[in-house]
């Protein structure tokens, strides 16, 4: 049994939906560990804090740019 365009579409835009959401989950979970680091509670340096901290901002505002352009594109890569 063939699936539809139709269906192939909705399947293509909610796995693309469920990879943003994860990257921006995984974004938060970046900044607040580095909230943590650097205000003490876990026991690191504070620099190594403020890098996770700025790379879980990066993560949480512009990579989900960045992966919604490629779904779509159309262009096959993903699987």
């Amino acid at each position: 049994m063939s699936r539809s365009q139709r269906e192939l579409e909705h399947a293509r835009a909610r796995t693309g939906f469920i990879i943003i959401t994860a990257v921006r989950f995984g974004g938060v979970a970046m900044v607040m560990l580095g909230f943590a680091i650097v205000r003490g509670i876990i026991d690191l340096p504070y620099a190594v804090g403020a890098v996770i901290a700025v790379a879980g901002f990066i993560e949480m505002f512009f990579l989900p740019r960045f992966i919604a352009r490629r779904f779509k594109a159309g262009d096959g890569r993903e699987r």
